[in-house]
């Protein structure tokens, strides 16, 4: 197994779950070779496992594809249409984790994996996993309705006469914008009022650059929600081959970390344009900004990016060398 920093982009599953058969999740990755460099407009063999239990546990499901790369380096895929080679993707029991993801890439297009990556896959695939909890039928043949993600007593004799009664109750605490929760503050949520965006409680710099010493186009236009997470890792790797010791605004979200209740979570991103703008919105219940200008990952060109000041929240495209402040974000 080589251990290239190719894989940097080892795993990034996206916000395109889907319900509804065929089952699938999104997957993006940058691929570079043994020097580093982009393999680049290329046809890639990648063989993907969904491991159970721990980052060497059994695999539930492997299966290989042959996507190709874009002009950067970046490979789009769905897990769940490739060729399968052990396991049915729909059958995964996604709460009987935790699980990771093992991906295994041959540059050349062939099955010579030389490049091997494993992720946690913190956030457990929701809208997959919620089709189990979508109803309950009893044996009379009727159908209660309850919402997705709740908790279900069932009473009753169990009995044509005397059917089971679903009794739905919501299930977990709520959550709520200003919560401390998974090592930072909540400052975004979404409908279901159980998932969203945490922003760290502390800056994570106050003056460093959005470039690592050299101007140049990493392909990182992602905007709106979660696209901040893409943009981060391709901006590390696109701009770590400028200066292999070299320190800028996304690598410092993508190197934090922090342990909240024996959990470590190390999933931090600059955020998107968009998701900065949502937490300036939120800056008072978060805490701890300054008037300063905030770098987002957002890349408006090959020498500017765009970054808001705290002060006044306006959003503005600033040059990559200028030292502006940076707080990282993480979905959940």
């Amino acid at each position: 197994m080589n251990k290239i920093y190719s894989i940097i982009a080892g795993l990034l599953i996206t916000a395109s779950v889907f319900a509804q058969a065929p089952e699938k999740m999104s997957y993006q990755a940058v691929i570079r070779n043994s020097s580093s460099a982009l393999v680049t407009s290329t046809t890639v063999g990648m063989k993907i496992s969904i491991l159970q239990g721990i980052s060497t546990g059994t695999p539930v499901y492997v299966e290989t594809q042959t996507p190709t790369t874009n002009t950067n380096g970046l490979v789009s895929l769905e897990i769940g249409s490739g060729t399968v080679i052990t396991g049915t993707f729909a059958t995964i029991d996604w709460a009987n984790g935790p699980y990771f993801i093992k991906t295994e890439t041959d540059p050349t297009g062939g099955t010579n994996f030389t490049i091997e990556g494993t992720s946690q896959l913190l956030s457990v695939p929701y809208a997959l996993h919620s089709k189990t909890a979508e109803s309950v039928t009893g044996i009379d043949g009727s159908e209660t309705k309850i919402t997705a993600g709740t908790n279900v007593t069932v009473t009753g004799t169990g009995t044509t006469a005397s059917p089971y009664v679903v009794n739905s109750t919501t299930g977990g605490s709520a959550l709520a914008i200003g919560d401390s929760y998974q090592g930072g503050k909540i400052f975004w949520l979404d409908a279901s009022g159980k998932h969203g965006l945490i922003a760290a409680t502390a800056d994570q710099s106050t003056a460093i650059q959005w470039h690592n010493g050299t101007d140049r186009y990493t392909g990182a236009s992602g905007d709106g929600l979660y696209a901040g997470s893409m943009n981060t890792t391709m901006i590390v790797a696109t701009q770590m081959a400028d200066n292999q010791t070299g320190n800028f605004a996304a690598k410092v979200c993508a190197d934090y970390s922090v342990t909240d209740g024996g959990v470590t979570y190390s999933d931090w991103y600059l955020p998107s344009k968009y998701e900065l703008n949502l937490l300036y919105d939120q800056k008072t219940v978060v805490g701890g900004f300054v008037g300063g200008f905030y770098w987002s990952s957002t890349e408006n060109d090959n020498s500017n990016a765009w970054n808001q000041g705290f002060g006044t929240g306006t959003t503005v495209s600033d040059v990559k060398n200028y030292s502006g402040y940076v707080r990282a974000v993480r979905a959940f």
